[in-house]
């Protein structure tokens, strides 16, 4: 069954393989402090690509600030359902050089997997939606529109402007996000939720000025220690979540997920507790989670007999669906400012909140790749959660009500999206664009 479209995705991989190499090789980094004309440059890229493939309307579509998305689209037979085939092209930084086997935006394949800054997320997201679309030539089943962002990584702030703007030219009846990740290589998953995120960058100061730290140390604390201190707050003994008022619950479901696999996922050493209480399920994908990811602090190589006066973090907090992203954001800080030590003061001098979504899985997107997947991969797939936040969700579900949202992908938990030696499956990639265009021809025969 579905024989013409296999055929046709195997033969293309050759094509599709060097697509994903080619964008990959485009340093398409959104974050600030990055030269933006990168992230333009490939979203010009993929217009043009998408014009030459007889896409109509092919263009960037821009916002007052942030970073393009690309928009193309094919219209469908009459009557058929029109699809909005989401994805971004934009990747994190690429983070230390040293960290890397092979140059990050220098595309390797070994053993099967390609190797590279964005070649899962979310390039192939994007090589995922234009292939299946290709595998159906002249013949597409139901009407598509793509619409890759730019700006995912850095927090999709101009998404609601473009979105608004554009409104008239964005007509989905369904709605396919390219940004998910199956369990695991082979099995395939679709998203039942995702949870939201609450940040904060904070400045922590003690002291006017540095002082010798053999003249004042035993008196003054320096703002590191204070530092410290106030983040050893934000998680009690077991490692649990201490900012009071959150939304916490556990994950019910059949799926297992065990502690060894969950070391296994995130590369734990050798004799590493892991944090926190209840199902491993629950911990990453309904209950909030912490995490400090990055302090401003002299470098040890630099370090001098001183007390630090002053002392930045970022903190990053994950929550669950059903919790108030704002409310959630608030808690932290009111969290933060009632354990500061010692009286030190305290500034908050960033922030940000994006809500967590409860996908629902009973709709017709979702049973059109339930069947496609099996087709596909052999296998039965799986609903999950995910720990990481796609905000905007909220943000499609508002706009377009009716529109059924699916939540799918082409990674694994050996992807190692935002870290170094990220990779994706070549093998999930091909099966992942036939799952694509197997829903596409269910869509639009039913």
């Amino acid at each position: 069954m579905y024989d013409d479209l296999r055929s046709a995705v195997a033969a293309d991989m050759p094509r599709l393989t060097e697509l994903l190499a080619d964008l990959v090789r485009m340093p398409s980094v959104s974050a600030h402090g990055y030269d933006p004309a990168g992230v333009r440059d490939a979203g010009s890229s993929l217009v043009s690509m998408l014009t030459e493939a007889g896409y109509d309307n092919a263009q960037l579509l821009e916002s007052s600030s942030g970073h393009p998305a690309v928009f193309a689209e094919r219209p469908g037979p009459e009557g058929a359902p029109t699809l909005l085939l989401y994805a971004h092209y934009d990747v994190q930084p690429p983070g230390p050089a040293e960290e890397w086997d092979t140059p990050p935006f220098e595309p390797t394949t070994r053993d099967g997997r390609m190797y590279g800054r964005g070649s899962s997320d979310d390039k192939s997201g994007v090589v995922m939606h234009l292939g299946a679309v290709a595998a159906h030539g002249d013949d597409l089943p139901v009407g598509v529109q793509m619409f890759f962002e730019g700006e995912e990584e850095a927090g999709s702030e101009g998404l609601p402007e473009i979105l608004e703007k554009y409104s008239d030219i964005l007509h989905p009846d369904v709605i396919v996000i390219g940004d998910g990740g199956n369990w695991e290589v082979g099995v395939p998953a679709y998203l039942d939720r995702l949870r939201g995120l609450a940040a904060v960058k904070l400045e922590l100061r003690t002291l006017a000025s540095a002082v010798h730290s053999g003249q004042a140390g035993g008196v003054a604390p320096d703002a590191l220690m204070a530092l410290s201190r106030l983040l050893a707050t934000l998680h009690d003994d077991e490692g649990n979540v201490a900012v009071a008022g959150l939304v916490s619950e556990e994950y019910e479901s059949d799926l297992e997920y065990t502690p060894d696999r969950a070391r296994w996922e995130v590369g734990a050493i050798d004799g590493l507790e892991l944090i926190g209480s209840g199902s491993i399920k629950s911990r990453l994908w309904s209950k909030p989670a912490i995490s400090v990811l990055a302090i401003d602090a002299p470098p040890v190589a630099e370090a001098i007999n001183q007390l630090v006066p002053v002392a930045r973090a970022k903190v990053s907090m994950r929550i669950p669906p059903g919790q108030d992203a704002d409310a959630a954001l608030e808690a932290l800080k009111s969290h933060l400012r009632a354990n500061v030590p010692w009286g030190a003061q305290l500034e908050f001098f960033y922030e940000e909140s994006g809500s967590a979504t409860t996908l629902d899985t009973d709709n017709v997107a979702v049973a059109a790749w339930r069947e496609a997947f099996e087709a596909a991969y052999g296998v039965e797939s799986v609903s999950i959660g995910a720990g990481g936040s796609i905000p905007f969700i909220s943000t499609f579900s508002d706009l377009y009500p009716g529109a059924p949202i699916l939540v799918i992908g082409c990674g694994d938990p050996t992807s190692a999206i935002h870290a170094p030696n990220e990779s994706q499956d070549l093998g999930d990639l091909e099966k992942a664009t036939l799952s694509e265009a197997i829903a596409f021809r269910i869509l639009g025969s039913g």
